[in-house]
């Protein structure tokens, strides 16, 4: 490998009060007790976010997520909290959100004003160490058109305002809203893609760079590519296998350009037709499959296919084994959506819902 592809991880979680089975804004106060590294604000008061150290395997990196979410969970007890790890809280409703009172936040408040007072969503955000900038923006681009698989084996967030919205991720459309949502677009280096987040602040319509929300993207921080377009998942076990995947997307990607191969670009009202299809349906429908041209299949064929695809770069970061394990028991058990959608089947309840997401985003891999 040119470099070691490194692994880390964001994981957002809601705070839910276990009484009411409402989000709780009290993140203020959990992470006044909490420890300063691994544990940050989000701009809602109802989620708390955990930072993985730099790890170099998937066995570390859920050791560090079992680790955070197991910490986060023993001060949200003591307050009669939970957490839930997923793209949207089952029972949440607009009138839950609570602004976490920063002097960026209140901007971004007044300048985008439904768009945060609706930003009641969780991610699960992935680095993979990738040094060289110019390769970083290059990758990015080579792995889009495989991001629907990956945003469908998140897909966690079927319930939005206290109905069932249809849709696997409907934190995806929530998302997709904001104006530096989506993909890049075609770039040719690093210096292209500075330019571009610099004419979208120029613009007035970017506040600043961290609001560079694309699927992937050079992080603002590290020599890392950071993957955005996922759900929070409620089994730490499908967040190891997104990253992965993701690292073995980043390392074959590596590998084409090595050789000399040529990029192949999907025009970007497919890719969005693609991500749509991943955050409507999830694992429990049909997906497109990227090349040669867009074609429908069974979303456990296409998780599938690209397990295969990536085998050589799986193989060599020790990983194939692991990845494939995960892939057939996350195909078997179906995705978050389909599991949460069954719990409200039984009693027509959302309690029973959250219930359900708080009881595996504490259960261990």
């Amino acid at each position: 490998m040119a470099a070691e592809l490194t692994l880390g991880a964001e994981e957002e979680l809601h705070l839910l009060d276990l009484e009411r089975w409402q989000l709780a804004a009290q993140a203020p106060q959990l992470l006044a007790t909490l420890p300063v590294t691994g544990y940050s604000a989000e701009i809602q008061r109802s989620t708390v976010e955990t930072n993985t150290p730099v790890v170099r395997s998937l066995d570390a990196l859920r050791d560090e997520l079992v680790r955070l979410r197991r910490g986060a969970q023993e001060v949200a007890a003591a307050a009669g909290l939970g957490i839930a790890a997923v793209g949207s809280a089952p029972g949440s409703v607009a009138a839950d959100f609570e602004l976490t009172g920063t002097r960026r936040y209140e901007r971004m408040q007044d300048q985008y004003r439904l768009l945060v007072d609706e930003q009641l969503i969780c991610g699960l955000q992935v680095h993979v160490g990738v040094a060289d900038r110019d390769l970083a923006v290059e990758i990015l681009q080579r792995v889009a058109p495989h991001l629907p698989v990956l945003l469908a084996l998140s897909a966690s967030s079927p319930f939005w305002n206290g109905v069932d919205t249809g849709y696997a991720s409907v934190r995806t459309l929530v998302w997709q809203r904001w104006p530096s949502a989506g993909p890049t677009g075609p770039l040719g280096s690093a210096a292209e893609y500075d330019a571009l987040v610099d004419d979208l602040i120029a613009s007035g319509v970017v506040s600043d760079r961290k609001m560079a929300y694309f699927e992937v993207r050079p992080s603002s921080h590290a020599p890392t590519l950071e993957l955005r377009v996922c759900d929070a998942c409620p089994l730490v076990d499908d967040a190891v296998l997104i990253a992965g995947l993701f690292r073995a997307l980043v390392r074959a990607a590596e590998q084409d350009v090595e050789a000399g191969l040529p990029r192949v670009d999907r025009a970007l009202p497919l890719h969005r037709a693609a991500t749509w299809q991943a955050a409507r349906s999830g694992l429990a429908g049909a997906l497109l499959e990227p090349f040669p041209s867009p074609r429908a299949v069974p979303a456990a064929e296409a998780v599938r296919s690209l397990v295969v695809r990536l085998r050589p770069a799986l193989d060599e970061l020790g990983d194939r084994e692991q990845v494939e394990d995960l892939a057939e028991a996350a195909l078997a058990r179906g995705g978050s959506a389909e599991r949460q959608r069954r719990a409200f089947a039984r009693r027509g309840d959302l309690r029973d819902v959250a219930r359900l997401v708080v009881a595996e985003t504490q259960g261990e891999a």
